[in-house]
C-alpha cells in the first residue's frame, strides 16, 4: 500500500489529492466536465504545474485558448507555468481572414490530419510524463459521427499511455453534445458544478483507487483552484479512556457526577442571555489550568466583547490566550460552506493538538448551510472531532426564555453525550436562572434543578 501511494502523481490541489487517495494512477486518463466557469482549465493548470515543479515534463494541448492568454490567465492565480510545454492548436487570426473553402473534402477531413499530427510529434519529443488536453470535445468537429469520434479517442488515449503519460482531458457537457461516451472511456471522473449555492467538486469514479464520494465545496481564488474535502466521520481513537473532565465549580461536578467525560459532546442549551457562553468557557478555565489547549469558533460576538465579558466574571481568557493555551477564532457565517469551515476546525485540531472545542452557537453555524442539512453537517463535523478525541462543547439556543421546556429547536439532542440545560425562572416577579442536566451517557447525574448565577467572582451553582 505505501508503495502504490509513492507512485501516486499529486494534482497540485491538496484537497483533491486527498478526495483521490493520494492523488491520480500514473498513465491512466482522466475527465474533466463541468459547463463554462466552473474551473476546468484551471484545474489542469494545477495539474501541470505540479509536475513541473517535481522536475517531470509537462505538457498542455490547448485547441481553444492562445499560449499567451493561457499563460497570461495563469501568472493572474499564481500559477507558475515557466517550465510547462504549451501546443497551441487554437485557431490563428488568419482561418477568418483568409477563409478557405472545402469543395471536395469535409473541414474535418482536410483539419484532422494536421492536427493529430502536431500533437504525436510533439508528445514524441517531449516525452511528458503529464498531458492536458484542453478541450476534447473539439475533436467532435474533426471527426464525421459519434463512432469516429470515439473511436478517434480511445486510440488517442492509448497512444499516450503507451508513451507512459498521464492525461487529465477537459470536456464541455451540453445538450448538443452530451459527454456520456467520454465517462465511459476515462478512468476517472472529476464533474465541476457552479450552483447557486456555492461551487462544488464530485469524483464519480476512479479506477485503481478509492476516494471520498459526495459533492465537496470548492472556491477559485486568486491562488487558483481550493478544494475542501467533507468531513468523513471515523470510529474514537484506539486506546482513548472517558477520563472526567471537572468544571472547576464544585456545585455544578455534583451535578454532573464528577464532570464531563474526555472526547463526549456536550449540548449547553437554553434562550439568549442566559450564560450558555460563559458556562462553556469555565471548562476551558479548567482545561487550561491543566496545561489543555481549548478554541472556540465564535459565529456571533466579536472577539474582543467575550474578553471583556469573561474577564468581568473572573475567567482569564486574556491570560489564557497569552499562554498559547486558548485560541477564539471569529467566523463570518456568510462567508463559508460547511465543507469549508470544517476544512477549518479540522487544521486546527490537526495542527496545534487542541483538546476542547466550543461552537459557539449552532444558530451562527446553520448560516453556513446555504442549503445544505444543518444536522448532517453537525453531525459528520462533532463526529469528527470525537473521533480525535476532542471534548466539544455546542452552545444551543432555544426560542423560549419562559415556559414550556425545549431542549433545542432543531431536533439535534440525539447528538448530545451530555445534555446540560440553562432557563429562566418567573418567581414572584423577577426572573432568576436556573441549570440541569438532562443526559449523561456515560454515568450518572443529579435530578434536580439548582440556582444558576454569574457575578464578579465567577459561576455561583447553589
Amino acid at each position: 500500500m505505501e508503495q502504490a501511494a509513492a507512485q501516486r502523481l499529486a494534482t497540485g490541489i491538496p484537497g483533491l489529492d486527498e478526495i483521490c487517495g493520494g492523488g491520480l494512477v500514473p498513465r491512466y486518463a482522466y475527465l474533466v466536465r463541468g459547463g463554462p466557469g466552473t474551473g476546468k482549465t484551471t484545474l489542469g493548470l494545477h495539474f501541470l504545474a505540479a509536475g513541473a515543479a517535481n522536475g517531470e515534463t509537462t505538457l498542455f494541448i490547448s485547441l481553444e485558448e492562445t499560449e499567451s492568454k493561457i499563460r497570461w490567465n495563469a501568472a493572474q492565480t499564481g500559477i507558475n507555468l515557466n517550465q510547462v510545454h504549451i501546443l497551441d492548436l487554437s485557431p490563428s487570426s488568419d482561418f477568418f481572414a483568409n477563409t478557405q473553402i472545402y469543395d471536395i473534402f469535409s473541414p474535418a477531413e482536410v483539419e484532422r490530419e494536421p492536427i493529430t499530427r502536431q500533437i504525436v510529434e510533439t508528445v514524441q519529443q517531449l516525452q511528458p510524463t503529464r498531458v492536458f488536453l484542453d478541450s476534447i470535445t473539439q475533436f467532435r468537429y474533426l471527426t464525421p459521427d459519434t463512432f469516429q469520434f470515439r473511436k478517434q479517442v480511445i486510440s488517442f488515449l492509448r497512444f499516450l499511455a503507451e508513451q507512459r503519460t498521464t492525461v487529465v482531458f477537459s470536456a464541455e457537457n451540453s445538450a448538443a453534445f452530451p459527454d456520456d461516451d467520454l465517462q465511459y472511456i476515462a478512468d476517472g471522473i472529476i464533474s465541476l458544478e457552479l450552483a447557486n449555492t456555492g461551487r462544488y467538486l464530485t469524483v464519480s469514479k476512479m479506477r485503481g483507487s478509492s476516494f471520498v464520494s459526495g459533492r465537496h465545496a470548492m472556491r477559485l481564488t486568486d491562488h487558483g483552484l481550493q478544494v475542501f474535502p467533507r468531513i468523513i466521520p471515523a470510529p474514537l481513537v484506539s486506546g482513548h479512556t472517558f477520563t472526567l473532565i471537572p468544571s472547576g465549580v464544585p456545585e455544578l461536578d455534583e451535578l454532573l457526577n464528577g464532570g464531563v467525560e474526555r472526547g463526549t459532546i456536550t449540548l449547553i442549551t437554553g434562550p439568549s442571555g442566559v450564560g450558555k457562553t460563559t458556562l462553556g468557557f469555565q471548562f476551558m478555565k479548567e482545561a487550561a489550568s491543566r496545561g489543555e489547549r481549548s478554541m472556540v469558533f465564535s459565529f456571533e460576538e466579536e472577539i474582543e466583547i467575550m474578553q471583556q465579558r469573561c474577564e468581568a466574571v473572573n475567567i482569564p481568557v486574556r491570560a489564557m490566550q497569552k499562554q498559547q493555551l486558548l485560541r477564539i477564532e471569529k467566523i463570518e457565517p456568510l462567508q463559508y460552506s460547511p465543507a469549508e469551515f470544517a476544512q477549518h476546525v479540522r487544521y486546527f485540531i490537526e495542527q496545534e493538538q487542541i483538546k476542547v472545542v466550543m461552537i459557539d452557537s449552532v444558530t451562527g453555524y446553520r448560516l453556513c448551510m446555504h442549503g445544505e442539512d444543518l444536522i448532517s453537517q453537525l453531525h459528520a463535523l462533532s463526529k469528527y472531532l470525537q473521533s480525535r478525541g476532542v471534548t466539544v462543547f455546542l452552545i444551543m439556543d432555544t426560542t423560549d426564555i419562559v415556559g414550556d421546556f425545549k431542549v433545542t429547536d432543531i431536533g439535534a439532542s440525539y447528538l448530545g453525550d451530555n445534555i446540560i440545560f440553562l432557563r429562566f425562572l418567573e418567581i414572584e416577579g423577577e426572573l432568576r436562572k436556573a441549570i440541569g442536566v438532562l443526559k449523561k451517557r456515560l454515568g450518572d447525574f443529579e435530578k434536580t434543578l439548582r440556582e444558576f448565577a454569574i457575578s464578579r467572582y465567577g459561576i455561583k451553582v447553589t
